[in-house]
């Protein structure tokens, strides 16, 4: 059972994962809480389900188009809703509220499209699973957890080796020194949407290759994101490695004894605990110094 668990923790600490690096890379840019993007995480499982469904094109295409279609998602956001609110200097308060409209508009507008049915991309008959070490998975789930970490390191050798990385981490420590040294902070922005965005999308999709997918499964997506980040350290790209995986387990190993309905509860207690008791986060990471 304990075997079992732990390893559903590691499946779901592969989604946190992406959402929460996605947020992120966002977070650190514009600094304030993008919670539409737990609704373009719901788009990516919806376009997926378009492409391979509906439209029948191969998996790997579907997948690429879904992420492409996802990351442009999250630049139309940013240039529609923030960036005029950016040229006005409007605060965070402002910012937030618009995101929560935005999420609400989106996910109604996904239910209109597609129905508040539960839709799925399983097709074919169920196989069975592999077992090791008292621990039954899927491929699926190993599809999850390698594209998971394979997408994270990507992000992280993005972010800290190429140019347009460091241009990105120059904005998010001091936008008025980027721009004084020539750096184009609106154009890293919406790069930053780029790149979060599809990693949200991708979470999406992952996640809806094992579950069901409807309209609504965005917002709990982006709060245990944003407790993922929170806990890893927000802004820190391994912190929201360690978190998200953190989340997983505390939660799977947390219904040990009890019911499954609770997960939620767990994943709340647990931000509460640490934001009385370890403010600086696993690692010791600090939550707006740090850099990505």
């Amino acid at each position: 059972m304990f075997q079992q668990l732990f390893f559903n923790g590691i499946i779901a600490g592969q989604i946190y994962i992406l959402v929460a690096l996605g947020f992120t890379v966002i977070y650190r840019t514009v600094k304030f809480f993008h919670f539409t993007h737990g609704v373009v995480y719901a788009a990516g499982a919806y376009l997926a389900y378009t492409f391979f469904i509906l439209l029948k094109i191969n998996p790997l295409l579907c997948f690429i188009l879904s992420i492409i279609l996802a990351a442009f998602l999250g630049i139309v956001i940013d240039r529609f809703v923030y960036f005029p609110l950016r040229k006005r200097k409007t605060s965070n308060l402002v910012f937030l509220l618009a995101s929560f409209g935005v999420f609400i508009f989106l996910q109604n507008l996904l239910q209109l499209i597609f129905g508040a049915q539960i839709l799925t991309l399983r097709t074919g008959p169920v196989k069975e699973g592999h077992y090791f070490l008292g621990a039954v998975f899927t491929d699926i789930q190993i599809l999850i957890i390698v594209s998971s970490l394979v997408l994270f390191f990507l992000c992280w050798l993005f972010i800290q080796k190429t140019k347009i990385g460091k241009a990105i981490r120059a904005v998010s420590d001091d936008p008025i020194g980027a721009r004084v040294v020539g750096i184009n902070s609106e154009k890293i922005i919406m790069i930053a949407f780029a790149i979060g965005s599809a990693l949200a999308g991708a979470a999406g999709i992952l996640v809806s290759l094992e579950t069901n997918i409807e309209p609504t499964m965005g917002m709990n997506a982006i709060l245990k994101g944003i407790i993922a980040s929170i806990i890893g350290g927000i802004g820190s790209i391994p912190g929201a490695l360690l978190g998200g995986l953190f989340l997983g387990l505390a939660e799977n190993l947390g219904i040990w004894h009890i019911q499954s309905g609770w997960k939620d509860a767990i994943a709340f207690a647990i931000l509460i605990l640490f934001l009385l008791f370890r403010p600086s986060g696993i690692m010791g990471v600090k939550t707006e110094k740090e850099k990505l």
